[in-house]
This record gives C-alpha cells, structure tokens and sequence, in this order.
C-alpha cells in the first residue's frame, strides 16, 4: 500500500520540486501540497495522508500551529518538519509539539522519501546537527525526571537512541537485542509516557532546562 504524503511550503518552487521527487518515488502517493495550513484541518480529513512534510514559517497560519493541530486531531499522522530553522527554540517547539521528525532544508532531497519510510516504521528523521541539537535539550543533571523516572534502564537506553536520530535495526545491534525486543521496549516506552512518537517522549521524559 502507498505511503500518502501532503507537503505544507511556501515557496513555490521547493513545494513542486518535493512533489515532484515523491511523486516519481516508488511506495509514494502525493496527496496534495499546499502553501499554508489555512485548511489543514479539512485536508486531513479529505486528503488522510500518512506522513506530513512541514514548513515553519509560512503566511497565514503556520507550520507550528498546522503541527499542533494534526497532532491534537489526527494523532496518527506523521509530521515531518522540513524548515532552514535551527535554532535551540524552533526546534523545541516543534518536538514539544509532537513533529515526527525535524530535517533542515539543505537536507540532500533524495533522501526525504528515505525520511518518509524511516517515520512510518517508527523512526525520527533528523539532520545529523537536529539530532545533537536534541541531545544538548536534555538535562545535563544526573537527577532523573519524574517522567524518565518511569522506564526501566534498557527503555532509558532505547530512548536515547531512538531521539538521537537511530533506526530501529541501528538500535537492536548496538543493544544486542532482536528487532522485535525494539519495537516491544518502544511500545511500553510509549505506553508508560502517554505518547505517540519519539520526539514526544524525548520532550516528556527531558524537559528543557530554564537557564
């Protein structure tokens, strides 16, 4: 069955260029792409694509908000935020927001249907320099967080792997686990934090420090 995708960018020029590259990708369908989330509502419940690719900044109501929305009424779509933002506060908003997955525009584009495939199994897309960006968000305390304070080690562990930007596979052979003991230590990591993907359990389990 095809992956359906919905792509939220302004600039024109990018969002047919995207389209186009997931268009001509075997396992895709292009749902529809669209230059705010003015309607994201209404084109979720008509379009129902799995996996959302994401902009931030964009006239009308922006990427953010377009996040919390699908988040708050389609919890089982995937979010990808696909912005040239890197600062610390960008990408804290939208991890806390619920995005799946955070790569930078300059990610090479052949590797956006790879991201794609890598969320729908469980994954969390990051451009390598996100994915430190995250690892510098949790405390630098040896103290743990109530919310962390839930898992055992080995899920601890699986955590940290899995928010720095590891695959499930990359995850069981640095543990010397199955793939399946994976895939069972994240379902109870979710279970425990009350939430639907990596980015979210990264922001519950290590809240941001106020400085």
């Amino acid at each position: 069955m095809a992956i359906g995708v919905v792509i939220y960018e302004d600039n024109i020029f990018l969002r047919q260029s995207i389209a186009d590259l997931v268009s001509a990708s075997s396992g895709f369908v292009m749902k529809g792409a669209f230059e705010n989330c003015d309607q994201v509502t209404l084109q979720m419940e008509t379009l129902r694509p799995e996996v959302v690719l994401m902009d931030i900044e964009m006239a009308g109501t922006n990427g953010l908000e377009g996040l919390r929305i699908i988040r708050h009424r389609f919890p089982n779509v995937h979010v990808i935020m696909l912005t040239v933002f890197e600062d610390n506060d960008s990408v804290f908003e939208a991890i806390r927001a619920g995005a799946s997955g955070y790569l930078l525009k300059r990610t090479p584009h052949e590797k956006i249907p790879e991201a794609i495939l890598d969320v729908v199994h469980g994954g969390a897309p990051m451009t390598s320099s996100i994915a430190r960006k995250v690892l510098d968000l949790f405390p630098k305390t040896t103290t743990p967080h109530e919310q962390l304070d839930k898992l055992a080690p080995r899920e601890q562990e699986v955590l940290h792997l899995l928010v720095s930007g590891h695959s499930y596979k990359m995850i069981a052979d640095k543990c010397g686990i199955a793939l399946e003991t994976v895939r069972s230590h994240i379902k109870r990591i979710y279970e425990k934090l009350q939430v639907h993907s990596a980015t979210e359990a990264a922001a519950k389990a290590f809240p941001r420090q106020k400085d």
